[in-house]
């Protein structure tokens, strides 16, 4: 038996009557900013055997590859380890077809220098340090020489050009890349101080030369739609997360929105295994439905259900 939809459930109702409609708690998983109240991240739920995968890239210090079905948790892999490590804020550099490693490392603004330096000369004043306008990426943050390593998650490698696994060896093998804009300095510019990708506190920079001293924790992503090349391969620590039973499941619900919330919700469930066994299905879908379902709401209203477990592949 569904519980009995709350009244204000439909705040959107379609008939042109403006109400400031007070919207209720989002889930827990769509909560941004700050947490609130001392709670710490979402948790993050791993079999034994997986976690000692990923200890064995941490000793070995080689990237992690992560491969499996959509919503296995890969992506939030990299968050768990940076939060259970006390390793700061992720690094995320999400690749798509036009994504490059030396976007990745660094951006020059050339442009935005020269404009600068003519309206310096212009007024008498002494012109900009070039580092104001180096910007490191992601991956070239990730590479700062420091006490502790920083978490990288390369998100969805296999969106990437054919040639960007192959391009990353030497990164990934050295710890180490050059600014060529900065090298050619002469030496009474050794040293410059550009900005990393996630603050305004510049780092400094000797030869134009980053260095890494702890090589970072490097998680990458993959769907399996393509396969890389051996010599990448041969460099990552493989673990392939695979599609959660209903056991996991459950426990997932559990972690997500409570124990109660696993109470009159076997139907949602053995529609979503159903479902899964057909199409592929992510299994933040199956959280969608239990909280709209613990929160009162009828999904078996023509076509909610659908739109909450739609398909994954194929055309819309």
């Amino acid at each position: 038996m569904n519980p009995e939809p709350p009244a204000d459930w439909r705040l959107f109702k379609g008939d042109g009557t403006r109400h400031r409609a007070v919207l209720p708690p989002a889930p827990p998983w769509r909560r941004f900013g700050p947490p609130r109240g001392g709670a710490g991240p979402l948790p993050y739920l791993i079999a034994p055997e997986h976690a000692d995968v990923v200890n064995a890239a941490l000793h070995l210090r080689r990237p992690l590859l992560v491969t499996g079905p959509a919503g296995t948790g890969k992506s939030s892999l990299a968050r768990a380890v940076a939060h259970e490590l006390d390793l700061g804020e992720v690094l995320r550099w999400p690749v798509n077809s036009r994504a490059g490693v030396q976007d990745a490392l660094y951006r020059y603004d050339a442009i935005g220098r020269l404009r600068e330096t003519t309206l310096s000369r212009d007024r008498g004043e002494a012109e900009p340090s070039i580092g104001s306008f180096v910007r490191l990426g992601p991956l070239g943050t990730a590479l700062v020489p420091g006490p502790r390593p920083r978490v990288l998650l390369v998100d969805e490698l296999d969106k990437g050009d054919v040639d960007l696994p192959n391009d990353l060896l030497t990164v990934f093998e050295e710890g180490v890349f050059e600014i060529p804009e900065l090298a050619r300095l002469p030496e009474a510019q050794s040293v410059v101080e550009v900005l990393p990708a996630d603050s305004n506190d510049p780092v400094r920079v000797e030869r134009g030369k980053v260095l890494c001293t702890e090589f970072p924790v490097v998680v990458i992503t993959s769907n399996g739609e393509r396969d890389f090349p051996p010599a990448f391969l041969r460099r990552c620590v493989r673990l392939d997360l695979p599609t959660p039973d209903e056991e996991r499941l459950r426990a997932i619900v559990a972690a997500h929105l409570g124990d109660a919330s696993l109470t009159g919700v076997d139907d949602v469930l053995r529609e979503f295994l159903q479902r899964r066994g057909r199409d592929e299905l992510a299994t933040d879908q199956l959280l969608n439905a239990v909280f709209l379902r613990t929160g009162g709401v009828d999904l078996n209203a023509e076509g909610l259900l659908d739109a909450v477990l739609h398909q994954l592949g194929g055309t819309v």
